[in-house]
């Protein structure tokens, strides 16, 4: 392949695979390396590649064995962190004042209801096992075909699919349970509650209302209600976007925030 040809059909699914490795990583600066670095492996590994599947498959495996191993010594999200993480602002004005900060003077700081259900997928889908968070955003999000993930993950196609039933299982209740677009009973209602923070001319229910999730959320089980927010997330870039700057920095600094707010937690007992 020369190297204009490579060139090409990098690019063309270069704004995906930038999407995944932000999504697995969480980290603007990080993912924009570990893309970088995948460029260059894959174009130095270039006469390896044997067409056993398509060049994009393999490109993702490279990709995703790095993200992996930037991963590996962090730990995993606690399903309580993002409680957490309100406390934390709720106890240190400081950080609202800091969040305004970038909502006032980023060119990318607005809060819109849509993307920040995106940002709120990818922090819960934190939570989960790795190789699960992988397998969902593979099939999920990025189309790939089971045997294709196979290929990304080294997996058997049993324990690929047994990933993502475990993952959309757990992302499915989760959200059931906690979010209040839809479950009236919810316990989580920081989008409503931000919207109205930031957007106080805005009804946070009539903008909540025109997303299709919370449209058709009546009668559907938690795997349907999964589905439609999955569409959602599909839709929308988490690297583009009126939020993104906003965005960034939370899923940027949220497990340091976790961490402190549980130490204090801990202390205080």
């Amino acid at each position: 392949m020369s190297v204009e040809a490579y060139k090409k059909e990098f690019t063309e699914f270069q704004n995906e695979l930038n999407s995944y490795i932000y999504r697995l990583v969480t980290h603007r600066q990080e993912a924009e390396d570990l893309v970088q670095d995948t460029y260059i492996k894959a174009f130095d590994r270039i006469d390896s590649f044997q067409e056993k599947s398509s060049f994009k498959t393999w490109v993702f495996a490279i990709a995703t064995n790095l993200a992996k191993d930037n991963l590996r010594a962090r730990e995993r999200w606690g399903q309580d962190w993002m409680d957490l993480v309100k406390d934390a602002h709720v106890a240190n004005p400081e950080l609202f004042a800091k969040k305004r900060e970038i909502l006032e003077n980023s060119p990318h700081g607005k809060f819109v209801l849509s993307e920040h259900l995106n940002y709120c997928f990818n922090c819960t889908s934190k939570t989960l096992l790795l190789n699960q968070q992988i397998c969902l955003w593979l099939k999920e999000v990025y189309n790939f075909k089971i045997s294709e993930i196979v290929l990304i993950v080294g997996l058997t196609e049993g324990k690929v699919k047994h990933a993502i039933a475990d993952a959309r299982g757990a992302m499915g209740k989760i959200f059931e349970k906690k979010c209040v677009l839809i479950n009236k009973n919810g316990t989580c209602s920081q989008c409503t509650g931000l919207n109205h923070m930031y957007n106080p001319e805005q009804d946070a229910h009539i903008e909540a209302n025109k997303i299709k999730m919370v449209k058709e959320r009546r009668g559907k089980n938690y795997e349907q209600l999964l589905d439609l927010r999955l569409q959602l997330v599909k839709s929308i870039d988490p690297l583009a976007g009126n939020s993104i700057d906003l965005h960034n920095y939370l899923i940027e600094n949220s497990p340091a925030w976790a961490k402190q707010q549980k130490a204090l937690k801990t202390t205080d007992k």
